[in-house]
């Protein structure tokens, strides 16, 4: 039986600007302490699973960026002679920090795109809600007033940012095939689009995700485009994962 293709959706950890309760939208933060142990201890979990990607999809933003470089640490290790090894010992700092050039396997290649990046806010970029509020009263106070959407000034749209999502899905799907491995580091608010995308929904569902969560779904690729009672079959396309944080208990 030819294997699936695997995806695995990943939330960046912890910013400082999650830590700082900021709506960071485009706005560049690093990661927290925190956060760095959150990404090491997902990576740690990954490698014991064998989860090693044969391509990594992130977003630009700093704070995505900073988690592939974790994550990807432990895997970017390259294999030791036996005799080598067996003389190293196990607690080994594999932090990207910690790398030489020689231990790099430049096999794993990383596509940094476009339409992983968060939700552009706009004129919200960077803020608390406190500081909005103080800057942009009478819209913070609309926006309390009613769950419709309310375009922010300098934001882009809904349907913007779900198309967006669509292209990125689209692309993921004719460039991979079954037997792939493909990891995808991306943001909280823009990863609900993704999945919504991927799942095939005519509507965007909120997803509580935590900082480093998991969303993993197996394609029958050679299977995708077909049209018969295919579709309805589960065997050929599964939720493995969905908002999985077990590495941070």
């Amino acid at each position: 039986m030819m294997k699936p293709l695997k995806l695995l959706f990943i939330r960046h950890a912890q910013s400082v600007g999650n830590q700082q309760k900021r709506m960071q939208g485009n706005g560049e933060f690093d990661l927290s302490p925190e956060g760095r142990q959150q990404a090491e201890k997902l990576a740690k979990r990954l490698l014991s699973e064998a989860w090693r990607p044969t391509c990594v999809y992130s977003s630009p933003l700093k704070r995505a960026v900073q988690t592939t470089e974790l994550l990807l640490a432990p895997f970017l290790v390259a294999a030791l002679p036996a005799i080598v090894s067996d003389l190293v010992d196990e607690d080994l700092d594999t932090s990207i920090d910690a790398l030489t050039p020689f231990q790099l396997d430049q096999q794993i290649p990383v596509h940094y795109a476009d339409e992983l990046r968060e939700f552009q806010n706009g004129i919200f970029e960077g803020l608390t809600w406190a500081e909005a509020q103080q800057r942009h009263p009478d819209l913070c106070h609309t926006l309390e007033q009613t769950e419709d959407w309310i375009q922010i000034p300098g934001a882009e749209s809904l349907e913007a940012a779900r198309g967006r999502a669509h292209q990125f899905v689209q692309r993921l799907l004719n460039r991979h095939n079954d037997g792939e491995q493909i990891w995808v580091v991306s943001h909280s608010w823009i990863l609900q689009h993704l999945i919504a995308e991927l799942l095939g929904c005519d509507r965007s569902w909120r997803i509580h995700a935590r900082n480093t969560a998991l969303f993993e779904f197996w394609i029958d690729r050679s299977r995708w485009q077909r049209t018969d009672q295919n579709r309805f079959n589960t065997d050929l396309w599964q939720i493995r994962r969905f908002n999985d944080c077990q590495h941070l208990r």
